[in-house]
C-alpha cells in the first residue's frame, strides 16, 4: 500500500469554518499504520495554505493537540493548515513496546532508531521530515511553506527536525522543549535504547549541539513555565540559550511564573506561536 495514495479518513468535523480531521495511512518509513490530525482553514478552499506541523510530547497521540490546545480558531484566522502526527508507531508486535511511558509506544523521540528491534518501525525523524510533508502536500490543499513546533519531547523533535532540515521547515518554535536530550534522563534513556551506546551518534538529535554547530537563520521562539516540575532535571532551557548565543541565533526565550508543563500552559501561549509562524510562512508562501 502506498502511503501517498491510500489515506483513510477516520473522522472530520466542522470547526471555525474549516475542517478538523483525523486520518490513517500505511507509512513506508515506519513500516506500518500511522495516524495524524489535520486542521484545514477556510482559506484553503480557494488557495493552498502554509502548513504548521506540531509534534506532541510523551504519552500523547495525534488527537491531543487538536483537542486540548485550542489552536483552530487562530489557525482559521491566519489561514494556517495544522498537522499533528502521532508520537510513535503502535501495535508493531515488538514485545513490551507499551510497557514504559518514557520509551516505546508514545515515546518515539523523533529519531530514526538504529538498534533492533526498534530500527524497523521507530523512524520518526524520516517520517516527520520526509514522508508526512510529502503526503500532506499531495492529499491536502497545502503550500510548500512549512513551519514546525512542539511541546516537551515534541519540542525537542521540532528543534532537531528544523535544524537538520531547514530545506523542509522555514519557521521554528517550541514550548517547554527537552533542550539537551543527550544530557538529561529522558533523552539518555531514549537515545540509549534507540541509538545504542555510542553517545557521539546521539548528538545528531541534540538541539544544543546542533545550534552550537550552525546558526538558525530566523527568529526562534521558546516558552517555558517556571512551575514546570521537569524544568531543572529534564528540560534545561538555559543550555539552549547558551547554544543560541554561541551561534548568534536570535532566540526569544520567555519564562513564565506559575505555569506548569501541561496543556493549560500550551493553550495560553499557542496563539503567540501561531502568529510567530504566520509572520514567516505567509511572507514566503509558494
Amino acid at each position: 500500500m502506498s502511503s501517498c495514495t491510500e489515506l483513510e479518513t477516520l473522522s472530520e468535523h466542522r470547526a471555525f469554518d474549516g475542517v478538523q480531521g483525523y486520518y490513517r495511512h500505511v507509512s513506508s518509513a515506519c513500516h506500518g499504520p500511522m495516524r495524524f490530525s489535520v486542521f484545514v482553514p477556510p482559506q484553503a478552499r480557494s488557495a493552498r495554505a502554509p502548513v504548521l506541523f506540531y509534534l506532541a510530547g510523551l504519552t500523547c497521540t495525534e488527537e491531543t493537540f487538536a483537542v486540548k490546545a485550542g489552536a483552530q480558531r487562530v489557525a482559521a484566522e491566519l489561514g494556517l493548515l495544522l498537522v499533528a502526527p502521532d508520537t510513535s508507531p503502535r501495535n508493531t508486535g515488538i514485545a513490551g513496546e507499551a510497557a514504559d511511558w518514557e520509551f516505546g509506544a508514545g515515546a518515539g523521540f523523533y529519531v530514526d532508531a538504529t538498534v533492533a528491534p526498534w530500527s524497523r518501525h521507530w523512524r520518526m525523524f524520516s517520517y516527520v521530515t520526509e514522508e508526512l510533508p510529502a503526503l500532506i502536500q499531495k492529499r491536502f490543499p497545502a503550500s510548500q511553506s512549512r513551519g514546525i513546533f512542539g511541546h516537551s519531547m515534541g519540542g525537542h523533535g521540532a528543534l532537531v527536525c528544523a535544524l537538520r532540515r531547514p530545506d523542509v521547515f522555514t519557521s521554528l518554535s517550541a514550548l517547554a522543549p527537552i533542550c539537551a536530550p543527550s544530557q538529561v534522563p529522558w533523552g539518555r534513556k531514549a537515545f540509549g535504547g534507540y541509538l545504542g551506546v555510542d553517545q557521539q551518534g546521539w548528538l545528531a538529535y541534540d538541539a544544543t549541539h546542533l545550534l552550537r554547530e550552525k546558526r538558525w537563520p530566523r527568529p526562534l521562539l521558546v516558552d517555558q513555565g517556571l512551575a514546570d516540575k521537569f524544568l531543572k532535571e529534564q528540560l534545561r532551557p538555559e543550555l539552549l540559550d547558551e547554544a543560541c548565543r554561541a551561534s548568534s541565533t536570535a532566540l526569544t526565550l520567555r519564562r513564565h511564573d506559575g505555569y506548569d508543563h501541561g496543556y493549560f500552559f500550551i493553550s495560553t501561549f499557542v496563539e503567540d506561536h501561531l502568529r510567530h509562524h504566520a509572520a514567516q510562512l505567509l511572507g514566503s508562501k509558494k
